[in-house]
C-alpha cells in the first residue's frame, strides 16, 4: 500500500488534480473580483450622478423663483389686457360690417368664376387641337 500511495502515477494525478481545484478556484475569485470591480465604479458613477442631481435640484429651485416672478407680472399684464379687449370688441364690431361686404364681393366674383373656366377650357383644347379650327368647326377661319 505505501508503494501504491507514493507511485508516480498517484502523485503525478494527486498534483493534477490539486492544479486544477487551484486553477478553478482562482477563476472564481477572479471572477468576482471582476464584479466587485463592476460594482464600484457603478457606485462611483451613482455618486457623480447625485450629485448632478443635487446642482439640477438648486437650479431648479432658483428656475421656480424666478417663475413666481413672472407669474406675479403675468397677473399685472393680465388685468391691462381686460381694457385692450373692451377697445377690440369695437374694433371687431366695425370689421363685422366689412366683412359682409367682403363677402358680397366673394358672391359675385364666384358667379364669374364659372365662366372664366370655360373660357381656360376652350383656350386649351385651341392649343392642344389648333387644326380642329380648321376641320371640325362649321366656320374655320
Amino acid at each position: 500500500m505505501y508503494r501504491k500511495a507514493s507511485s508516480g502515477r498517484f502523485i503525478g494525478l494527486s498534483t493534477f488534480l490539486i492544479v486544477i481545484v487551484m486553477a478553478v478556484f482562482t477563476w472564481v475569485m477572479y471572477g468576482m473580483a471582476l464584479q466587485v470591480f463592476k460594482m464600484t465604479d457603478i457606485m462611483i458613477e451613482l455618486n457623480d450622478s447625485i450629485k448632478t442631481m443635487v446642482a439640477s435640484t438648486v437650479s431648479m429651485s432658483e428656475d421656480m423663483h424666478r417663475i413666481n416672478a413672472n407669474m406675479s407680472d403675468m397677473n399685472v399684464n393680465m388685468a391691462n389686457m381686460d381694457g385692450s379687449i373692451a377697445s377690440m370688441d369695437t374694433k371687431m364690431g366695425n370689421m363685422s360690417g366689412s366683412i359682409a361686404t367682403l363677402s358680397n364681393d366673394m358672391h359675385i366674383m364666384g358667379a364669374s368664376m364659372n365662366k372664366m373656366t370655360y373660357d381656360v377650357g376652350q383656350a386649351t383644347y385651341a392649343f392642344s387641337n389648333p387644326m380642329s379650327y380648321m376641320w371640325g368647326n362649321p366656320f374655320p377661319f
